[in-house]
């Protein structure tokens, strides 16, 4: 199992812990953010394929921002993707 911890950019949570299980999404935690979506985003995506959750999460958008916290998860995942 690989642990890392992404800081997001442009959000209002601070940073995502992510727990991936043999290219499977086990565990996601944001530091910060709307509470509620957050746990509601990080249940969502518990148990999906890497690839999974960043073609479902990419590209959402908060409001008038560029990006949201799940988009910012797809961003990490990515992240990941790229360094392993």
């Amino acid at each position: 199992m690989d642990r890392f911890t992404y800081q997001t950019h442009g959000v209002c949570s601070r940073s995502i812990d992510i727990l991936i299980d043999n290219g499977t999404v086990a565990e996601v935690e944001y530091h910060g953010g709307c509470s509620g979506n957050t746990q509601g985003v990080a249940a969502l995506v518990k148990g999906m394929t890497i690839q999974e959750a960043i073609d479902r999460l990419s590209g959402i958008r908060c409001g008038f921002k560029n990006t949201s916290c799940p988009d910012q998860l797809a961003t990490a995942l990515r992240e990941y993707l790229a360094k392993n």
